[in-house]
């Protein structure tokens, strides 16, 4: 909400005048396909007509303060990405060069990247060709090391606002969410009074299945990930760890998959739906986190089935 949210801003400032952002994506209204014109004019006049019958379909403006927290969270979300772009880099130079990194994630402990870097040497120092590889390691070294100082500068700040937001301390009562996740949902959701059920702040995520209806035909297709990817994608993640230390959790994926390895998939992002909502309904009611009652606890045989 860059330009749109600078306009909206300043049009408030306007006495007497109405502002509000209409939202384009996802809406069969605003495809121009097979039209002979297409003009400023036009796009004024369909405005109009469509505000007359009430049929804008608007869309939520947070403040300016709540928007710049959720440009820092997606910030920190582009800093990971990238963080994650260099450590790939490495293990292609390390792949090329028919060379081993320590298994799973040892390598960017302290002790692997100790061993990464003695094979590293500065580019200037590389007078052979054959070492140019050990020239490009170190350069992809100092960025990793660069990256981690940033994520670790901007988890700082963000830890600190979270920790002055009863919201997101609200949020993580809930076995197996944390800061980031909390943050994540406060800053997209803001206002939680403004969904009026749990099937339109699912569907504001994304994590609703498509619909096909013909005829007699009905069928539930994928979900529509339309809406905050990050937000999105940070549930199905936080999923895996509610899912991991809560038997209400378990239990309701095992439900779901109906013990078919192959359904785990779709039951976790089951589970990242129905997370979203029971954050949501916290937000709303100011409430923190209670264990489902009746919920069963699955013995350690059972648990293990179920991993």
């Amino acid at each position: 909400m860059g330009v749109p949210g600078w306009v909206y801003d300043v049009g408030r400032t306007i006495e007497g005048v109405t502002v509000v952002v209409v939202h384009t994506q996802g809406d069969e209204r605003w495809r121009w396909r097979k039209v002979k014109r297409k003009t400023d004019r036009d796009d004024a006049l369909k405005l109009a007509k469509l505000a007359v019958l009430g049929q804008l379909p608007t869309a939520h403006m947070p403040s300016p303060h709540q928007r710049q927290r959720r440009r820092l969270v997606h910030h920190r979300r582009v800093l990971v990405d990238r963080r994650t772009a260099v450590k790939n880099q490495v293990r292609s130079i390390f792949s090329q060069q028919g060379l081993q990194l320590p298994p799973r994630g040892r390598a960017w402990t302290k002790p692997g990247l100790a061993q990464i870097a003695a094979h590293a040497r500065p580019l200037a120092q590389c007078g052979d060709a054959l070492d140019l590889w050990r020239g490009r390691l170190h350069v992809e070294l100092h960025l990793l090391e660069t990256l981690n100082e940033q994520v670790a500068q901007v988890d700082a700040k963000l830890d600190a606002l979270g920790a002055a937001d009863d919201r997101v301390q609200l949020l993580q009562s809930v076995p197996g969410v944390g800061p980031r996740l909390a943050e994540t949902v406060v800053a997209h959701v803001d206002d939680a009074r403004r969904f009026e059920t749990a099937g339109q702040v699912a569907s504001y995520a994304g994590l609703v299945p498509k619909q096909f209806e013909s005829g007699t035909i009905r069928r539930s297709c994928r979900i529509t990930r339309r809406g905050p990817a990050l937000l999105r994608s940070m549930l199905v993640e936080v999923a895996w760890m509610v899912y991991l230390r809560n038997d209400w959790a378990r239990h309701f994926v095992q439900r779901i998959s109906r013990g078919v390895a192959s359904r785990r998939n779709i039951a976790i992002v089951a589970l990242a739906r129905k997370l979203l909502v029971t954050l949501w309904a916290m937000l709303r009611d100011n409430t923190r986190w209670r264990e489902p009652k009746g919920a069963p606890r699955l013995t350690p045989a059972a648990a293990l089935a179920v991993t």
